[in-house]
């Protein structure tokens, strides 16, 4: 109708403002909707929503039976003002204490709430692997269980979302975590810089949000070794970050430890990237020309003056650095020729226990 403008109420829970003064509201160009205060012209971008996006808030959890009843709320009450359908999907990593049954009370009394209880622990990626796969919303997002990432924050990743990238990732402005726990953050990043191959990798976490569609160019993956971050570059390049608030944790200890960072670092290294190779390569390269100059230097003294180089420490600690570099390079090897092992296994990333949408009959589902 000529003359007619399109309708959206803002993401801002509470914010009222005229027609004209619409580009004020801090979320501006979120999604249209059918109430509110008019939305400006849509521009000629596919990903732009004409209604709010629906949206699976996936949440793998891990001992979390003391957060989970104020997370759930939190998430009701900062989600269900944005009008658009919502789930939320709960999967238990088995954690061996009284999650489950949180959950399915939560799945009782709501009926947007999802539970699935996972076979035995298999880790936080996997678990979210499920989820995601579980999904039915055209936008997911992800978050932890701790109450660390506010689900008051989502509708900013949302927003950035909505200009037109495919992932976001809600980038704490200051890390709350120990000293320690940062540091191995930080090499985990590094690591997965050079695995994803992506500028944003830095800024990755494990709160973000990004379109379902995505899930397609994964879709077949099955392989024990799974890192979210990496298989959604498989699906697009499109990433972005803002900066949200970060809250101290109040219940409990993180179920990550150095070791467990590490271990997730060089999992994610081997399984994902050929880095460890070119390392290995490089190193290689590097060792032989150190070794051609020994033997050139060798050769000079001995045609010089007639000498040879004394010393059995020389020769040994010569013959200790070239095992090494090999000894390094055969152990990058066996990690990868066991995660080709592991491949061909066809081992699963996960099965499945329990699902509060099935009849329980107590079957395990791959």
């Amino acid at each position: 109708m000529p003359g007619s403008v399109t309708y959206a109420r803002c993401p801002c829970a509470g914010l009222h403002v005229t027609n004209a003064g619409y580009a004020n509201c801090r979320l501006r160009g979120a999604w249209p909707q059918r109430r509110g205060h008019a939305q400006e012209p849509a521009r000629n971008d596919p990903e732009r929503y004409s209604v709010p996006p629906s949206l699976s808030v996936v949440i793998p959890c891990y001992r979390s039976r003391a957060t989970l009843p104020e997370l759930h709320a939190r998430l009701i009450a900062a989600l269900e003002p944005l009008g658009g359908p919502l789930e939320i999907v709960l999967v238990e990593d088995c954690g061996g204490d009284d999650t489950w049954e949180v959950i399915q009370d939560l799945a009782r009394r709501d009926p947007q709430v999802r539970g699935i209880k996972l076979a035995r622990n298999y880790g936080q990626h996997n678990a979210l692997l499920c989820g995601i796969r579980a999904a039915r919303h055209e936008v997911i997002v992800t978050i932890d269980d701790d109450l660390q990432n506010p689900p008051e924050e989502i509708p900013k990743l949302l927003a950035r979302l909505a200009e037109g990238h495919d992932v976001v990732y809600g980038s704490p402005a200051k890390e709350t975590h120990g000293f320690f726990r940062d540091m191995a953050s930080r090499v985990t990043k590094l690591a997965l810089q050079g695995a994803m191959g992506v500028e944003s990798a830095s800024k990755v976490s494990a709160f973000r949000a990004f379109r379902a569609r995505l899930r397609e160019a994964f879709a077949d993956y099955r392989s024990p070794s799974v890192n979210l971050d990496v298989l959604l570059t498989w699906g697009s390049t499109r990433f972005a970050s803002v900066a949200v608030r970060q809250d101290d944790r109040t219940v409990g200890d993180s179920g990550y430890t150095l070791r467990k960072l590490i271990n997730h670092a060089i999992n994610m290294m081997t399984g994902f990237s050929v880095l460890p190779l070119q390392i290995a390569s490089v190193l290689g390269i590097t060792f032989g020309v150190f070794g051609l100059l020994i033997l050139a230097y060798v050769l000079v003294r001995y045609l010089i003056s007639g000498s040879a180089v004394p010393g059995f420490t020389f020769l040994a600690s010569i013959i200790t650095i070239f095992s090494g570099v090999q000894l390094f390079a055969l152990g990058v090897f066996g990690e990868y020729l066991a995660r080709m092992h592991f491949r061909s296994m066809e081992r699963p990333p996960y099965t499945t226990q329990h699902d509060t949408r099935l009849p329980r009959e107590g079957d395990i589902h791959a």
